[in-house]
């Protein structure tokens, strides 16, 4: 009997749903987080940016990894056309800070057009449903330096001014992801 109710309460536990992300037509999560633009740290703060107009809030596994490179080097080079849109970005990691400071300034990457926010405990990751995946011990980044974090699902959210989701953006090539992205805010303007 004991081993049939272990068995019936590891099922329950097998059968739960999984941690999904936000959908077009849920609340985005506002949230507040150090961020850093070109090297230097500041506030973030969501409220903030929802009133000048939709945030593209893209998460992203860890900054100076191979496709994060390739993303934050693609949002940089389009930012003008997001900003052309009415809309601003933001990328979010479990990064630190003083990471994120040495790559929101890296001029082959966020070239200092890119905020960059930091979600160390992985808080404002849950709250949107993502999924954060363990790092190996010992992995580097592609400078060399340990990386030392849980890696966020590179998933994007296109928040509208109301601070409703409008799109979901996931399981694509980081370029595919920008490319969608920008498409996304140019259609609600």
């Amino acid at each position: 009997m004991k081993n049939v109710l272990l068995a019936l309460l590891g099922s329950t536990i097998v059968a739960l749903p999984a941690l999904a992300a936000l959908e077009a037509g849920d609340t985005a999560p506002i949230f507040d987080a150090k961020a850093s633009l070109a090297g230097n740290p500041f506030d973030f703060s969501l409220r903030a940016a929802l009133d000048k107009g939709p945030v593209v809030v893209y998460f992203y596994p860890s900054a100076y990894t191979q496709g994060c490179n390739i993303q934050a080097h693609e949002f940089a080079v389009n930012m003008d056309k997001f900003t052309a849109a009415g809309a601003s970005v933001v990328g979010v990691s479990l990064d630190s800070i003083e990471r994120l400071n040495d790559f929101s300034a890296d001029p082959d990457y966020c070239a200092g057009k890119l905020a960059v926010a930091s979600d160390e405990s992985g808080e404002i990751a849950e709250k949107y449903g993502i999924s954060v995946r363990e790092v190996r011990e010992g992995a580097t980044d592609t400078r060399g330096v340990e990386i030392g974090h849980g890696f966020a699902e590179r998933t994007t959210f296109i928040v509208t001014p109301d601070g409703k989701v409008s799109e979901t953006i996931g399981g694509l090539s980081p370029m595919e992801n920008v490319k969608q992205s920008l498409e996304a805010v140019q259609r609600l303007q």
